[in-house]
């Protein structure tokens, strides 16, 4: 033993600091030789306490400040070297908190506390905890009794530490006693706050109720401490004044726990859960809080009420208000959108996490304590309504009894279990440090280093740290995924002997509860997918259990699972198939299996398209697979088919069903997020070019076999949005025919055959077939439908020297040739260029013209009953409007500007814009609509399986657009506003720049 009366000569070399896990040896070195510590013991004992710290710098220098602080010094140092559950307790918590240790340099006679407390051997009680703070602010009033609340909570918060870093109580525990803690300081609190104001103690009961973690008994070191206050009147006590008096009480107890002072804060204390937020009253009656739960409350609130507890105050009016709103919690899983309430809730806390931060976030981030929370709260809630043994507070005896029902898989659950234990572990050394609420994993390796010692990680502290931290976030990623389902697959299968299953009912009630519309359907399917001991079987029980999460984050996840159900059962034990969903398995990285759920679930034109092909599913395997193939691509791969055919009929078929094939193809990248609108817009029209290509081919090759050679050549020019490349899935192909008799050639013959032809042509592709047809609408011709479907190079030429209308000239600016003879579509664009382009463009009258049919059009079109806010084609701010500026423009100046000699509305409104005609702003403003209103069209095409120009009515089909516009499904109104004003910010610059009566306000620069 080293002498007390000589001065200290530590035993230590450099090399045995560092070993011992010294990292400032200097440092250490003088401060082993601080007079301070003479009496500390036996050197090789008190290096070896201090190297089983997590720190042992710190623990170091929180000793020698705490011994030249302490009054009682000799004592302090001879007990630290005769009783080691003490030495291991003082230096453990100096090693991983340097708050703790300045509060024991602060009130060195704490440390007394783990002395004692070792000597009771007891876990501290809430009883303790009360007796500690109430001894410390007896008799005390003012900033002095705040003063002596801040000194016993960390009196208190020494002895859970000391437990906690020494190992002598598991992680639950830990939040328990915290919990309990906090509990004791509010009532101490509310005491100290009764003594302030004796008036309003006497005027009022007030209960207040633990929520959230405090309420669930799981809390961390530092968190704020939600509650909810209850106030209730004495006899002989009006109510309002009862309430009024509840109210200065609540406030003055916020402030008393929160206030900083010499002695700093304790904690937040936060009643932003109670109802109406923090709009609310702050105190209500038990009554009034009924009466809003009962009308009013959103279904985050009754999760929230899951964890309910009273904590401080009147026991008895906590004990009624708990039994009142209990009720209600385990009615919440029956609410209209229940779940997609629950996930929506969990999204916006991920969203509101910095990008910075999301993957340090211990708490909130993908994989971390709030997902495990999120889960477990949510199987409460479906089965605790039937099951009353689900309804505890805590997170960890929750899930113990929902694994010993069979709500969850044990496996799963005991994995869950230890992920949780880990993750709270941590996220209590990160905050132990400096006592401040955090949840971020720090990046400085220094304090890496004394969280991975502090949990027992020695040879590589960081590298074991980071190691244990990202496995155990992965693992409850891929468990939270698979908890919801994975008992699912356990209803339907053969389990061993001994295992729970969910009931029928309970499944039942699960599949409901997630959303699926209906819950028998989606067990039979289950059942037909996942039983049996075939190989596609095997795999599949693998699979759903993620699949069946992936559909239910859809808007429709019936559908989804009864068309993967269907092709499953189409495509039988096709080895590629089987490939495909092996190696989207478990463990694997093939996102072939998520790509098929979220295409099958995006809505009805997706399965439509394939399940009349299943082996389509084959190009969800391969991003590339996805890639639209480019137009002369389909054409060859058509023509081939169509020259091998033997007829007609047979050829368009085979051209339609690459058609229906490529149709898919463009959908899965769409919906996956693969292409923009201007790549899919080319991407339809490519496809619906090639068809055309082939329909042609086949009509001529079928006219010469009757008919013989035949005696013209013709040319198909594309209109509308067919010619500006900007088709949706729903566009009809907006054509004109046009043909030249051959040299020689009688020209009666040749234009009976090219009306043959043209006829033929449109008679085969709407052909009643499984696959989807392609609607030939050749009404922008001369004349009209009145007019011949075919006409001759040169009789268009006289009809529009003649007869032409402006309107006509309108339509003529988005004119492409796109099928047959391409000379004679080159001559006929070269034909019609100074119609559509006019040589110092159109005059005033013109432009007034454009203007009224525009206007007629707004007032005439638009179907009875349509919200012209909503309508996407000719509603306010629409594509209309859009189209019409644009070719406004077009016809007024493209004489001038060749830029704006383009046929895509898009690329005619940037040739205005860098041609000056146009302000920049106004023209991100159109184009954003026009964006907008194109994308909406396609998802209602894409959700319902048949076109529309406005948004669904039906709220699932309506939720369906909206998540494939980025939007949840359950804030269907978001994206309803988000359109309104992008298109109203549109309207104004129409109204400016379209119906402007000079020429700057139509756009002249």
């Amino acid at each position: 033993m080293t002498s007390v009366d000589q001065p200290r000569e530590p035993a230590a070399t450099d090399g045995r600091l560092v070993r011992l896990g010294f990292t400032d040896v200097a440092a250490a070195a003088r401060n082993l030789r601080d007079p301070a510590l003479l009496g500390a013991g036996d050197d090789s004992l008190f290096l070896d306490a201090l190297a089983a710290t997590a720190d042992p710098d710190l623990a170091l220098l929180g000793l020698v400040r705490l011994a030249e602080a302490a009054a009682d010094r000799s004592v302090l140092l001879s007990t630290l070297a005769s009783a080691k559950p003490f030495r291991d307790r003082i230096l453990g918590v100096l090693g991983v908190s340097a708050a703790l240790g300045d509060h024991l340099a602060r009130h060195p006679e704490d440390w007394r506390t783990l002395v004692t407390y070792d000597v009771q051997d007891a876990r501290p009680t809430p009883a303790y905890f009360h007796a500690v703070l109430t001894t410390a602010t007896a008799g005390l009033r003012g900033d002095p009794a705040l003063d002596a609340l801040r000194i016993g909570y960390r009196r208190c918060l020494l002895s859970i530490a000391a437990r906690d870093v020494c190992g002598s109580t598991d992680e639950p525990t830990v939040a328990t006693e915290l919990a309990d803690l906090a509990g004791a300081t509010l009532d101490a609190a509310l005491d100290l706050v009764r003594r302030e104001h004796p008036a309003e103690a006497e005027q009022c009961r007030l209960a207040v109720i633990g929520m959230g973690k405090c309420g669930g008994r799981e809390l961390n070191y530092i968190s704020d401490v939600d509650v909810v206050f209850v106030a209730e009147a004495p006899p002989g006590v009006p109510e309002g004044v009862a309430v009024a008096a509840a109210n200065r009480l609540a406030g003055a107890l916020m402030r008393a726990c929160s206030a900083t002072t010499v002695e700093g804060s304790i904690w937040e204390v936060d009643a932003n859960l109670r109802p109406e937020g923090r709009n609310g009253p702050l105190t209500r009656t038990l009554a009034s809080h009924l009466a809003y739960y009962e009308r009013w409350a959103k279904t985050w609130e009754f999760q929230a009420l899951l964890k309910a507890r009273p904590v401080a105050g009147d026991p008895a009016l906590g004990r009624k208000y708990l039994d009142s709103v209990s009720p209600l919690v385990w009615t919440a899983a029956r609410r209209e959108n229940f779940v997609a309430d629950v996930q929506a809730m969990r999204r916006r806390v991920v969203d509101s996490i910095p990008a910075r931060e999301v993957e340090r976030e211990v708490k909130l981030g993908p994989g971390g304590l709030r997902d495990i929370e999120f889960a477990v709260q949510l199987l409460q809630l479906v089965h605790g309504k039937s099951d009353p043994a689900l309804r505890s507070g805590s997170t960890l005896d929750a899930l113990a009894a929902l694994s010993a029902a069979g709500y969850v898989g044990r496996d799963d659950g005991a994995a869950l279990d230890a992920a949780y234990r880990f993750l709270r572990t941590l996220e209590h050394r990160i905050q132990l440090f400096r006592l401040r609420r955090t949840h971020l994993m720090p990046t400085d390796p220094g304090e890496l280093r004394r969280i991975g010692r502090s949990m027992g990680m020695r040879a590589n502290p960081v590298g074991e740290l980071e190691k244990a931290w990202k496995q155990q976030t992965v693992e409850v990623r891929r468990l939270h995924e698979k908890l919801f389902y994975r008992p699912l697959l356990d209803a339907v299968a053969r389990l061993k002997a001994g295992e729970q299953r969910l009931t029928p009912e309970a499944a039942r009630a699960r599949f409901e509860a997630l959303g699926y519309a209906d819950p028998a359907a989606a067990l039979r399917h289950l059942e037909a997918l996942a039983s049996g001991v075939s190989r596609r079987a095997s795999i599949q029980r693998t699979l759903l259990p993620v699949m069946l999460s992936w559909f239910a984050d859809s808007a429709d996840p019936d559908a989804g699972l009864l068309a993967f159900r269907q092709v499953s059962e189409a495509l039988g034990n096709t080895h590629w198939y089987l490939r495909l969903l092996r190696d989207s398995g478990a463990g694997s990285s093939g996102a072939a299996a998520e790509y098929m759920a979220r295409v099958l679930a995006s809505g009805r034109l997706a399965p439509d398209l394939l399940l009349r092909a299943p082996e389509a599913v084959a190009m969800l395997g391969d991003v590339d697979g996805l890639r639209p193939r480019s137009r002369a691509a389909l054409e060859t791969e058509i023509l081939a088919a169509v020259g091998r055919a033997p007829g007609p009929e047979s050829a368009v078929q085979t051209a339609r069903s690459v058609r229906r094939r490529e149709l898919f193809r463009i959908v899965a990248a769409d919906v996956l997020g693969l292409l923009d609108v201007d790549a899919t817009g080319k991407a339809l029209t490519d496809v619906n070019a090639a068809t055309l290509t082939g329909a042609l081919r086949a009509a001529i090759d079928a006219c010469e076999r009757t008919r013989g050679p035949i005696p013209t050549r013709i040319a198909i020019i594309a209109m509308g949005r067919f010619g500006g490349y900007e088709q949706g899935y729903g566009s009809d192909a907006d054509v004109m025919f046009v043909h030249e008799p051959s040299e020689g050639a009688e020209e009666q013959a040749a234009t009976k055959a090219a009306q043959w032809v043209g006829n033929e042509v449109r008679r085969l592709l709407q052909i009643p077939s499984t696959d989807p047809p392609l609607l030939i609408d050749a009404d922008l011709r001369p004349e009209g439908r009145q007019g011949p479907l075919v006409r001759t190079l040169a009789s268009y030429r006289a009809y529009y020297e003649r007869w032409s209308k402006l309107w006509e000239s309108q339509a003529l600016l988005r004119a492409d040739f796109t099928s047959g003879d391409a000379d004679l579509g080159r001559r006929f664009l070269a034909m019609v260029d100074p119609l559509r382009h006019p040589w110092g463009g159109i005059d005033d009258t013109q432009v007034r013209e454009i203007r009224r049919m525009k206007a007629r059009i707004e007032s005439e079109r638009l179907p009875r009953g349509a919200d012209p806010t909503l309508h996407t084609k000719l509603g306010r701010g629409g594509l209309a409007d859009v189209e019409w500026v644009v070719q406004l423009l077009q016809l007024r100046h493209a004489d001038a500007v060749p830029a704006l000699r383009v046929t895509g509305t898009r690329q005619g409104l940037a040739a205005a814009r860098d041609a000056g005609l146009l302000d920049a702003h106004d023209a991100r403003i159109l184009d954003d609509a026009w964006v907008e209103a194109t994308r909406v069209r396609n998802a209602v095409m894409i959700v319902r399986g048949r076109s529309s120009d406005s948004f669904p009515t039906d709220v699932r089909e309506l939720g369906g657009v909206a998540r494939l516009l980025g939007h949840p499904s359950d804030e269907t109104g978001s994206l309803i506003e988000d359109y309104r004003r992008v298109t109203r910010l549109a309207r104004v610059v129409v109204e400016r720049v379209f119906y402007g009566e000079d020429e700057t306000s139509t756009g002249s620069r």
